[in-house]
């Protein structure tokens, strides 16, 4: 060796690392929403891919001060991209504190389903041990634990109640305190945050054609989703995180919790609509079911999607670099 020379003197500075678009990626999962068999399916595409996957133990603290967002986004935002960020957590506004603000993800389901499942998690967790709620709620007194779902819902106790019912909403809403009260205000606040930060909001119901549009608009965070989800292996651990012991309440109960969840119930409507343009646009074929009876002061639920639309006015990839410039 000879001279002073240096590594960068002969070949230049090392290459950069070329991040995919967009290179961060929340999904602020809504408890009982299937984000557990999504998580699954991450942890084995972020090692089939070279993500950096970022996941929260932290479960039961969804609002939060206005520190703890800081905080929060502060880490979010200093990860090695690309990344894709995971927790029950409501919307966080990284632009309001300086970040730039991630492309967000998520799926939702029919509120009183939803609501069920988490009914019964709660006192008797799922197939993977039903010993499981004595970690998740080691406090519960066993009258609560056996309580009825119908004298729960009839009698109104707490749980079965507003504003407890109000639950999916806030997810979308933020973290204002208004966004925790049922109404208007919170609502319309969380279809603006739909239609401006998130690139997809997918219904459970539909989870395989979520996985497919995921698949298309993030292919470097979800590429082969679909035959992963489809492995008989993969299968067998989805199934286990099924809640068990749910019974079905009487039709009276279910017609009070429609009612008491209408906004919740509006924003499911608004959402599913959002969603099937979404798969008519991509050629993706929604198949109609029967609907369930609901009360009349619901908002008329959208025409199911039977055929693609052939839109030759606009190009989808100039429409998808819209929606993550958005």
């Amino acid at each position: 060796f000879v001279g002073n020379s240096t590594y960068l003197d002969d070949h230049g500075p090392p290459p950069q690392k070329v991040l995919p678009f967009p290179s961060q990626v929340v999904y602020n999962r809504v408890g009982k929403c299937g984000s557990r068999t999504v998580v699954l399916l991450l942890r084995i595409l972020s090692e089939k891919h070279g993500f950096n996957l970022v996941t929260s133990d932290i479960h039961n603290k969804t609002r939060l001060t206005k520190n703890e967002q800081m905080e929060l986004i502060k880490n979010i935002s200093t990860a090695e991209q690309p990344y894709l960020f995971t927790r029950h957590v409501h919307f966080l506004n990284f632009s309001r504190f300086g970040g730039d603000q991630p492309v967000y993800i998520n799926i939702i389901r029919d509120p009183v389903n939803r609501f069920l499942s988490n009914y019964f998690f709660r006192r008797f967790g799922d197939w993977r041990g039903e010993q499981n709620h004595m970690i998740r709620t080691p406090n519960m007194r066993q009258e609560e634990r056996y309580l009825d779902i119908n004298v729960c819902i009839l009698e109104n106790y707490p749980e079965c109640s507003n504003p407890r019912l109000f639950y999916i909403i806030p997810y979308f809403c933020g973290q204002h305190p208004r966004c925790r009260e049922p109404g208007e205000w919170a609502l319309e606040r969380a279809k603006l945050n739909v239609n401006e930060n998130f690139l997809l909001v997918g219904i459970l119901e539909e989870l395989e054609d979520v996985l497919l549009l995921l698949e298309r608009f993030l292919p470097h965070y979800f590429k082969d989703v679909l035959s992963i989800y489809k492995n008989p292996e993969h299968r067998k651990l989805g199934n286990l995180t099924v809640t068990v012991k749910k019974t079905v309440p009487s039709p009276e109960a279910i017609q009070i919790l429609y009612q008491r969840m209408r906004y919740e119930y509006e924003f499911y409507y608004y959402v599913k609509e959002q969603f099937h343009l979404l798969k008519r646009k991509f050629g993706l074929k929604s198949h109609t079911r029967k609907p369930s009876p609901r009360p009349e002061f619901f908002i008329p639920s959208p025409l199911e999607t039977e055929e693609p639309i052939n839109d030759e006015e606009e190009d989808d990839e100039k429409w998808l670099e819209d929606i993550y410039k958005r």
